[in-house]
């Protein structure tokens, strides 16, 4: 007989399950100045897409995999997911062109959707209230482990067997992880609370949604706070590589700005009932909107490299802080009025905002001219656009809702 799942073991699954995207980024981003001698010699810039194309696959992903979870069960959904997050590693492992593999990133991204998105809806099916807070507090914290690492493990894996192995390294990672689920979680939910799939119920969310303006703003303040985010990461390996000249040590400084920015949702957690969701953020972007906007006359300075690397190093740092200060809070905001769908609108708003910031980061990616002015010039725009964002959603909700949010 099959011993039942502690809850220490479950927390464990699922931190694993939520530390699949965060290992298929990160852990490449050593690898994309190999990538582009290799697959793109012509336009090395142009590996950062491998970057950016898993972020659109997961962005479209995350529109199915909830209400598809819903329809077939959570098991067979995240089985899924991994069979083609496998197959679309293989492909990458196997390829010989950058489109082939920017192709299998975008599959890759749409497999990795599933485990990430349907094992919350597990812990929602098993847990309420506190409890599914607190399981999915320490899972997140799991998670905030592997961009720390994963760098690490990729430099390792390039050293030893070269930049392929990592997409094996994806490969026996999931199965690990999935194959573990799958072995020892009970589905958890039954057929007869199953929901059919249907389209029209994702299309007339969306139009809800967007119908409302106070869910409208959030969302565009979170696809730009989202292309902040994945700017940078697309920009961080070329200019430590490129601009500094410390590519070697780029795993071990990207581990330290990472432990330090995971501080920020504690941070979060510990102010945000005292000053407010807005308020955080809307003080979050304006220190971004400063410290981008100074990063813009700094880079054309003509400052020691010394001293510029460590003005970027603070800069970039705050870049992943405030990830921890807004997405969060701006996803909450956006929430609030869609209770009653609150399901299928995460899953529709984290599709749309994904896409949206994917969209925006690789042809700022691409601009990447050896110095940090296109990173900081688009950084300080999506921060200066959120922010004014911001002040419209204060003076809309300052005529329509009653203070305290």
């Amino acid at each position: 007989m099959r011993r039942p799942v502690s809850t220490p073991e479950f927390v464990a699954m699922i931190g694993m399950m939520f530390a699949t995207i965060a290992f298929s980024i990160d852990a490449m981003l050593p690898a994309l100045p190999e990538i582009g001698r290799e697959l793109s010699p012509d336009a090395p810039n142009e590996a950062q897409l491998i970057l950016t194309s898993f972020v659109l696959g997961i962005g479209v992903g995350t529109f199915f995999t909830g209400p598809l979870s819903d329809a077939f069960g959570r098991k067979r959904v995240i089985l899924w997911g991994a069979a083609l997050y496998i197959v679309a590693s293989a492909v990458a492992w196997y390829s010989t062109t950058l489109e082939v593999t920017l192709a299998a990133r975008v599959l890759q991204g749409l497999g990795a959707a599933a485990p990430r998105i349907v094992s919350v809806a597990i812990v929602r099916d098993l847990h309420s209230g506190r409890e599914m807070a607190r399981i999915v507090s320490i899972a997140m914290m799991i998670f905030t482990i592997f961009p720390a690492i994963a760098p690490l493990i990729g430099a390792g894996l390039i050293a030893l067997a070269g930049w392929r192995s990592i997409f094996l390294a994806f490969i026996v990672f999931s199965v690990i992880s999935v194959g573990w689920l799958w072995l020892r979680q009970p589905e958890s939910l039954p057929p007869e609370a199953r929901r059919p799939f249907r389209g029209r119920l994702i299309w007339a969310a969306l139009t809800e949604m967007l119908g409302n303006p106070s869910v409208r703003l959030s969302l565009a303040v979170q696809a730009l706070c989202m292309g902040i985010l994945f700017t940078m990461l697309a920009m961080v390996q070329p200019v430590y590589d490129i601009t500094f000249g410390r590519a070697d040590s780029f795993p071990f400084w990207f581990a330290a700005v990472a432990v330090v920015s995971a501080s920020a949702s504690f941070l979060n957690a510990a102010f945000v009932v005292r000053l407010g969701m807005r308020r955080i953020v809307t003080w979050s972007l304006g220190v971004q909107i400063v410290l981008a906007g100074a990063m813009v006359p700094l880079a054309q300075a003509g400052l020691p490299a010394e001293t510029l690397f460590w003005l970027f190093l603070i800069w970039q740092t705050y870049c992943f802080f405030m990830a921890g200060t807004t997405l969060g809070n701006l996803n909450a905001i956006a929430m609030e009025p869609m209770g009653h769908v609150a399901g299928l609108a995460a899953s529709v708003m984290s599709g749309v905002s994904t896409v949206i910031a994917a969209a925006i980061a690789a042809p700022l990616g691409l601009m990447f001219d050896g110095t940090l002015l296109p990173m900081a010039l688009g950084i300080f725009l999506l921060s200066l656009g959120a922010f004014a964002l911001m002040l419209v959603m204060a003076r809309f909700e300052a005529r329509h809702l009653p203070a305290g949010v």
